[in-house]
């Protein structure tokens, strides 16, 4: 996961798990001279780092922040999953290409938000259904295509419920293996998520919850895509943890950590630290400690070790001691990063310590920043590899059909159409189809892509709301919604609401912007439309 010319060095996952090195190799002394974290860099970049986040996994090389999984690839942050590809957040999954956000999923294309589900294809926040297609916000149902706001529904064609017999006859009409056609059917697919009804938050078996994207939660404020969380403040990307804050992907039992990048797996305790998993506990201001590792401050690449600070060993008494004493020591002689932000204890780590560059980083996909906007703002800024690109099928010739598509398909490397118009979202100019995608599009008859998977990724993202909370009225304005701007459709309810005809007075915190075009609805406008 790091780019070549770093300054420090990068071990493969055999060579870094092997007992031909020590971390304790690299520890020293504490200076109460120089700030902590001018110490904890000089650290940073001298201990060996893992190429790559991976456990108890088998044929993942080309994977990250994994465990547990089988035959995936350019897959990152998941665990137990199987034959999975091109996508992001994924739990207990089969079968998913080209998907953000699938939990208890299998044969999933192109998704978001999709749990306990299968054979869900280009679609969005689906949840116990089966065979939808082209669908968003579907609860309980089973075959349908182009529909919306859906509970329990069985056979529903654009939104209309038909026969079994009607339905298998349109769906027959339905070809997504030509790339034309997908087009227009996602074309069509954007129509009508904008003249659907949208939850100012969407949630499900939570209590007392704010935030978006939540499923058995209790007691979780300003959070987004979690899971089975209780007690939780300011996370994104959780599953399974309890009495946590700030945390920034995290999953699979964790508690009572504050301010973690990647952590989880069995852990407690953590304090400001990045990459800290599996199996480790009460560690502060650490990077990469892993597999049993615990009472550690300030340590890097450490595994299996207790009582350390700064990658050197003390007894307990000492490393209790010490640790006193340096976060005192943090308060009265701060770092000060190059812009004149001063890190006392408990603020976590300057963005210019960070091992990766901004553009390489997970803030790209929230926040696209171009060279100039990345250097204006301090942040760090790597200049890509220039790697040329040998395209042997441009994107006009790649075959409308999948049908038509070679066996020798295999062996070229496609254009992308974003290849000459794309600054943000590191295009990768070309891209190669693999053995196990082809069998899965022609068994689930989908067109060839026309973009690379960095591409497809960005698209994806677009997709997520942002993790951000703003102050909103309800958009029903009696019998129909209102529209908050130009580009919003309006929406006219079927049945009277408690309000009657007088606007909805209900206000609430939502990740919808003001200036979206959704229509957005407060929890009890929605029920009497959708539940």
């Amino acid at each position: 996961m790091y780019p070549t010319g770093v300054e420090y060095p990068v071990y493969c996952r055999e060579c870094w798990l092997s007992d031909n090195w020590d971390p304790l190799d690299y520890g020293q002394d504490y200076d109460f001279k120089k700030p902590f974290l001018v110490q904890f860099k000089e650290l940073l970049l001298r201990v060996p780092q893992i190429s790559s986040q991976v456990a108890n996994s088998v044929n993942c090389e080309y994977a990250n922040q994994i465990t547990d999984c089988k035959n995936c690839y350019l897959i990152t942050s998941g665990k137990n999953n199987e034959d999975c590809a091109y996508s992001y957040r994924l739990h207990d999954s089969k079968n998913v290409l080209d998907s953000f956000l699938s939990l208890r999923a299998e044969n999933i294309y192109e998704s978001v938000d999709v749990t306990d589900s299968a054979q869900i294809y280009f679609s969005e926040d689906c949840i116990d259904s089966l065979g939808a297609r082209f669908s968003y916000d579907v609860r309980g149902s089973q075959n349908c295509f182009m529909s919306s706001n859906l509970r329990n529904g069985s056979y529903v064609f654009r939104n209309e419920r038909i026969s079994k017999e009607e339905y298998l006859e349109k769906i027959k009409e339905v070809d997504t293996g030509s790339y034309s056609k997908l087009k227009s059917y996602l074309e069509e697919f954007e129509k009508l998520k904008l003249s659907s009804l949208h939850k100012y938050s969407n949630k499900k078996n939570t209590v007392n919850f704010t935030g978006h994207s939540a499923s058995n939660s209790k007691d979780c404020y300003h959070c987004f895509n979690i899971a089975n969380d209780e007690n939780c403040r300011y996370c994104t990307l959780l599953n399974n943890a309890r009495d946590c804050m700030d945390i920034n992907n995290g999953c699979c039992q964790m508690e009572l950590c504050y301010e973690c990048s990647t952590a989880g797996v069995n852990t407690s305790g953590l304090l400001l630290s990045s990459d800290v998993w599996p199996e480790v506990n009460n560690l502060t201001y650490c990077s990469s400690c892993k597999n049993g590792a615990s009472y550690l401050f300030g340590c890097v690449s450490m595994r299996s070790s207790k009582y350390c600070v700064l990658n050197k060993q003390y007894s307990e008494a000492e490393y209790r001691e010490l640790v006193s004493k340096i976060r005192k020591h943090m308060d009265d002689m701060p770092y000060v990063d190059s812009r004149g932000i001063i890190y006392k204890y408990g603020e976590f780590f300057p963005t210019e310590l960070s091992l990766f560059p901004y553009a390489d980083s997970a803030a790209q996909d929230y926040i696209p920043l171009d060279k100039e906007e990345i250097v204006g703002l301090g942040f760090i800024w790597r200049d890509p590899e220039d790697k040329p690109v040998a395209i042997t099928v441009d994107s006009e010739a790649i075959p409308d059909h999948i049908k038509d598509v070679p066996d020798s398909i295999l062996g070229e490397v496609l254009e992308c159409v974003h290849r000459k118009s794309c600054s943000k979202e590191h295009c990768a100019g070309g891209f190669k189809i693999t053995d196990f995608e082809l069998r899965f599009y022609r068994k689930n008859n989908i067109a060839l892509p026309r973009l690379c998977p960095n591409c497809r990724h960005y698209q994806r993202f677009k997709k997520i709301n942002p993790p951000k909370l703003w102050h909103r009225a309800c958009a029903c304005a009696g019998r129909k919604s209102q529209a908050p701007n130009s580009k919003s459709q309006t929406y006219r309810n079927t049945t009277e609401h408690f309000h009657g005809e007088d606007p909805c007075p209900n206000e609430f915190e939502t990740s919808y912007a003001p200036n979206r075009p959704e229509i957005v609805y407060c929890e009890q406008c929605y029920n009497a439309e959708v539940v």
